[in-house]
């Protein structure tokens, strides 16, 4: 009984959410990113898959930064780094960002010079 006292006492202080609260915030956002992702797939607007940055399609971009918000979120929440300090989130989060941002760069840059090799016609090498 005192435990739940205490706990009482810390819920009113801190003003921590219900784990109920918590899992319908985390349905809620995850389900608007995703619905904008399905949206945007679906509709496909002519800005957004006429238009390149850095050799891709805007709407390839903006799928990429909301998987990687979707995962960042999913990791705060679901793996509990917010309650971590700074230095571990950091080495967690910025490590995979890190990553796949190196393979956007590699998948790019392949990418654009096998589209060159077909543009401009087959290269023989000589080995």
């Amino acid at each position: 009984m005192a435990h739940g006292h205490k706990l009482a006492i810390f819920r009113g202080l801190l003003k921590f959410k219900s784990n109920t609260q918590k899992i319908w915030g985390v349905l809620i956002f995850l389900s608007l990113v995703t619905a904008v992702e399905v949206a945007l797939g679906i509709a496909k607007p002519y800005f957004l898959t006429h238009n390149y940055f850095i050799g891709m399609k805007l709407l390839n971009w903006i799928f990429i930064i909301l998987t990687l918000v979707k995962a960042y979120y999913i990791a705060w929440d679901f793996m509990h780094l917010r309650d971590e300090k700074s230095s571990l989130r950091r080495a967690i989060v910025w490590t995979p960002i890190f990553l796949v941002c190196y393979l956007i760069f590699i998948l790019l840059f392949e990418a654009d010079y096998i589209y060159t090799v077909y543009k401009d016609g087959f290269v023989k090498w000589n080995f």
